[in-house]
C-alpha cells in the first residue's frame, strides 16, 4: 500500500511539474503577445498575466516546487540545463544564458527537471 501511495505522489508530482512547464510557456507568448499591442491595450491585459504567474508562483511553492530562470546569467556547464547552441561556440568563448526555452525546476529535496536554454557570446 505504501508504495502505491509513493507512486501517485511521484506521479502527481510530475503532472504538476508538466503544467507548471507549459504555463511558464504560455506566459512567455503571452507576454510577447502583449508587447505587440499598443500601450493602452497592452496595460489591461499586463496585470493579468502577472496575477497569473504569481498563482502559478504560490501553487508551485505550495508542492515544494519553484521555477527557475536563468536569462542573463553567466553560462556554467554545471547547470541544470541543457543548452540546445553549445556547438556554435570555441571552447574559450564567455557565454550567456540568452534565452530560457524550458524552465529549471526545483524541489525542497533538490533538482526535479533539467531545463533547456539558448546561450549566446558576451560581447568583449
Amino acid at each position: 500500500m505504501k508504495i502505491d501511495e509513493s507512486n501517485q505522489s511521484e506521479q502527481l508530482e510530475r503532472s504538476l511539474i508538466d503544467v507548471a512547464v507549459e504555463s511558464w510557456r504560455f506566459s512567455r507568448l503571452f507576454a510577447r503577445m502583449i508587447n505587440k499591442l499598443d500601450a493602452g491595450e497592452a496595460n489591461r491585459y499586463i496585470n493579468q498575466l502577472r496575477y497569473f504567474q504569481k498563482k502559478l508562483e504560490e501553487s508551485l511553492d505550495e508542492a515544494g516546487l519553484k521555477l527557475v530562470n536563468l536569462e542573463g546569467h553567466l553560462f556554467d556547464p554545471g547547470i541544470a540545463a541543457s543548452p540546445l547552441n553549445i556547438g556554435d561556440f570555441e571552447q574559450d568563448d564567455t557565454l550567456l544564458v540568452d534565452q530560457m526555452v524550458e524552465p529549471i525546476i526545483m524541489g525542497s529535496t533538490g533538482l526535479k527537471k533539467h531545463g533547456t536554454v539558448m546561450l549566446r557570446k558576451v560581447s568583449a
